[in-house]
């Protein structure tokens, strides 16, 4: 998913007239119920196709965002084979749980972690390396520091 995206989505508390006063609209949990989680990301109403480092598209479908667009959690499919070499660190906290495929994460000091379907990692924002992938679908929790620079 392409961390410069989420500024772009915006989280709105709507207000609603009630006797000429204004009243916060209720804000209610995001779920991802099972149905949702096991559905084809493609054909959710609210999907969003990006290019993934001018590779394959990238599927995201954004249950939540926090209002200072710092929190997000959603599911993200990656439609076929890339490799991002993150020289720098990624900059972004971020937990996965991957339901489909998986990825091959070779940290700076040459480490090799597999993440297989099922499996879920968290990568924290220091992290360098290789990310490698042939495709997977993942629900993910990602938090954007105030002094991310992209």
């Amino acid at each position: 998913m392409k961390i410069q995206a989420l500024p772009l989505i915006v989280a709105s508390v709507c207000c609603l007239s009630v006797n000429s006063a204004m009243a916060a609209e209720a804000i209610h949990p995001a779920v991802m119920d099972k149905a949702e989680i096991a559905s084809d990301i493609a054909q959710h109403p609210n999907v969003i196709i990006e290019k993934i480092n001018n590779g394959p598209d990238g599927l995201d479908v954004i249950s939540m965002i926090s209002s200072d667009q710092r929190f997000a959690v959603g599911k993200f499919k990656a439609t076929g084979p890339y490799r991002t070499e993150y020289t720098k660190p990624r900059g972004i906290d971020e937990y996965m749980h991957f339901l489909e495929g998986g990825i091959t994460l070779t940290s700076s000091d040459g480490k090799v972690t597999e993440i297989k379907a099922g499996d879920s990692v968290t990568i924290p924002k220091e992290w360098t390396g290789i990310w490698e992938t042939e495709g997977y679908t993942k629900i993910y929790i990602i938090y954007v520091p105030a002094d991310y620079q992209n």
